[in-house]
């Protein structure tokens, strides 16, 4: 099965499984693959299955979409493709049937991401203080689109945060920027005047 690796100055912030045969990507929520950043156009891009064969099309982005370094409009995508939207890179990888046998031959292997830390963000200011949001997921983004949206990954021993738009969110005090940095257990983040921690649970 194929699957889109989307990264930003070389850190993964999401992984998407291919299992459908039209997939959405763009700034609005309603996407399959939502990179909320004014760099990406609303729709941006799709991603249509076709058999084995996957075909990227831009959808007449404001910045268009590249690929390999090459503005691209509608093009069969091979595996280890790089696709460029705005600062972030979508590595397409396309797994043939013989990798898919050797990862089911593994199988008896422990997934290491289950040994992976639970955490969580408790809101301890504002209308939403005592809420706890478990980070679950590969990526989850806190704050309100358009005043400041801080986005928090889940790496494979650790989560990391950085800022995507406008907003001065801080970490113990300290500015939080593009670039990410790392989180640490009774964390605190001040986003958009609410206070919140960052929690292993």
């Amino acid at each position: 099965m194929a699957k889109m690796i989307v990264s930003i100055d070389g850190v993964v912030i999401k992984e998407v499984q291919l299992t459908k045969d039209r997939t959405t990507l763009g700034r609005r929520p309603y996407n399959d693959i939502v990179i909320d950043n004014l760099a990406i156009s609303g729709e941006h891009a799709v991603l249509q299955v076709s058999g084995s064969e996957v075909y990227l099309e831009d959808l007449n982005s404001t910045n268009g979409t590249y690929v390999n370094g090459k503005a691209a409009k509608k093009l069969l995508l091979r595996n280890g493709d790089m696709i460029e939207v705005g600062k972030y890179k979508i590595k397409f990888i396309s797994e043939s049937v013989d990798d898919a046998a050797t990862r089911t031959a593994r199988s008896d292997i422990p997934d290491s991401s289950s040994s992976a830390p639970q955490a969580a963000i408790k809101v301890l200011s504002g209308a939403a203080a005592g809420r706890q949001v478990p980070l679950t997921k590969a990526v989850t983004t806190i704050g309100k689109p358009g005043v400041a949206v801080a986005a928090i990954t889940r790496l494979q021993n650790s989560f990391v945060i950085h800022v995507e738009g406008s907003g001065n969110p801080a970490l113990n005090g300290r500015p939080i920027g593009a670039e990410p940095m790392p989180l640490k257990n009774g964390d605190l983040i001040e986003l958009a005047g609410t206070q919140m921690q960052f929690v292993e649970t």
